[in-house]
């Protein structure tokens, strides 16, 4: 498997450190269109202290966030000035899990842009362990200025986050809720 982005350059692109920095390495890569990274799942993760000890299961959750994540080095790409943004998590639809994600296992993420505007993005993503299906999911993310975030996050205009009945971010990218 060919290297296109490594772990050093993933943290040029996204603010995520460990411990919750979910992908490893991305393998493939088309700007606009579609990336693939690979998370590396080992005993050491955080979260498999509490989920389950003595049978460790990676949360399904977390495993939309390590596509997310992937999906976020495509995004910031595109950012002429990433520094100053930060992409938000703003929609999961048609998730599904297939099978538990377990210590040692390689999860290849593969997401595929639906539509993407200046400020949204919306992605089907799959994750896959040794070529079966594990997880599934559609989901949409946001933009927004970093500065936004530190000066009132609680006034910030992110529509999948208005809960006065404003556009959801399906919305904002052309489609009906």
């Amino acid at each position: 498997m060919e290297t296109v982005f490594d772990a050093v350059q993933i943290q040029q692109f996204l603010p995520h450190r460990y411990p919750f920095l979910l992908v490893d390495r991305i393998i493939e890569f088309e700007p606009r269109k579609r990336i693939v990274g690979i998370k590396n799942v080992t005993l050491n993760e955080f979260f498999f202290q509490g989920h389950f000890p003595g049978a460790p299961v990676m949360p399904g959750v977390l495993v939309i966030e390590a596509m997310a994540q992937t999906a976020g080095v495509l995004m910031y790409h595109e950012v002429a000035d990433a520094s100053n943004k930060l992409v938000f998590f703003t929609g999961i639809d048609k998730a599904k899990f297939r099978r538990p994600v377990v210590p040692g296992d390689t999860l290849r993420l593969e997401l595929t842009v639906l539509k993407l505007k200046s400020r949204y993005i919306r992605l089907r993503g799959e994750a896959y362990v040794d070529g079966q299906l594990v997880a599934e999911a559609e989901i949409t993310s946001s933009l927004v200025d970093i500065s936004a975030v530190r000066k009132n996050a609680a006034a910030l205009q992110v529509p999948a986050f208005q809960a006065d009945g404003s556009p959801h971010a399906e919305d904002a990218l052309g489609e009906s809720a």
